[in-house]
């Protein structure tokens, strides 16, 4: 596993005065606890950039009058006004005692609902485990091989050993969805008795009316017609006009339509 060496101080002088003048000479205070006793020292801001700044999970390693404390990132303070780093702190790590952690997620494989041109959304990128330090690791492998359209991973799916994860089990760490292009193509086709022969062998109604074979007075304004997160549609030889009537507006513009056609 990574870690980083940083070059630390005991910190001598507390208050508003002092922080402000460690501050000011482009210190950063924080505080080391999790072992025997706490630690508050001092360290350049340069020098933890690559600690603070990055999406992974890493070691740092804080080196205090010679003497080397193995620790993990626990939690920042920013200032509000310019986004500087003003404080951190840190978890010494002890051999045999458990630690809380949020590890980064990796996602493994190729998607197959990816490949069928849906669009994979991560929605955790990290998860709360509970294990000993020595069982820390940079990230946990997510396979995503077997994901499908509409499917989702869950916390529940993800097994990892002398892991326990603190997340909710039913909480979705990633889904493949349907794009708009796709949503568009599985609305606007005919059943699949049609798909060859059109409506006028068996005078079914496609389920869009982007085919001339649409009869403008054969639709019935029903609210049964419209299915929910699609948009209905009526394509006329004689309007030549696509008019699009999202479900909540069906009974406010169906008046409409028939009284100022195209």
């Amino acid at each position: 596993m990574k870690s980083i060496t940083i070059e630390g101080q005991l910190r001598t002088g507390f208050g508003k005065s002092a922080t402000r003048q460690l501050r000011s000479q482009g210190l950063v205070p924080g505080v080391i606890y999790g072992g025997e006793k706490e630690i508050n020292f001092t360290a350049p801001a340069p020098a933890l950039k690559n600690l603070v700044y990055t999406p992974s999970f890493q070691l740092a390693e804080v080196v205090i009058d010679g003497k080397t404390y193995r620790t993990i990132l626990k939690d920042l303070q920013f200032d509000k006004v310019n986004d500087s780093l003003i404080h951190i702190d840190l978890l010494e790590l002890v051999d045999n005692k458990k630690v809380i952690a949020d590890i980064p997620l990796k996602f493994v494989g190729v998607s197959p609902g990816v490949k069928d041109g849906g669009k994979l959304v991560i929605k955790i990128k990290s998860l709360k485990v509970k294990t000993l330090p020595k069982h820390l690791k940079e990230n946990i492998d997510v396979s995503i091989e077997n994901l499908l359209l509409n499917e989702n991973i869950r916390v529940e799916d993800v097994k990892e050993e002398h892991y326990e994860i603190l997340n909710s089990p039913r909480i979705p760490i990633a889904s493949v969805t349907l794009t708009r292009q796709l949503k568009q193509g599985r609305s606007c086709c005919y059943p699949c008795c049609c798909r060859s022969t059109g409506c006028r062998s068996c005078r079914c109604r496609p389920r869009c009316s982007q085919s001339k074979e649409v009869n403008f007075f054969r639709i019935k304004p029903t609210r049964s017609a419209i299915q929910p997160e699609r948009v209905f549609c009526w394509l006329s030889p004689i309007f030549e006009t696509v008019y699009e009537i999202p479900d909540r507006w069906f009974g406010k513009y169906w008046k409409r339509i028939c009284t100022y056609p195209a």
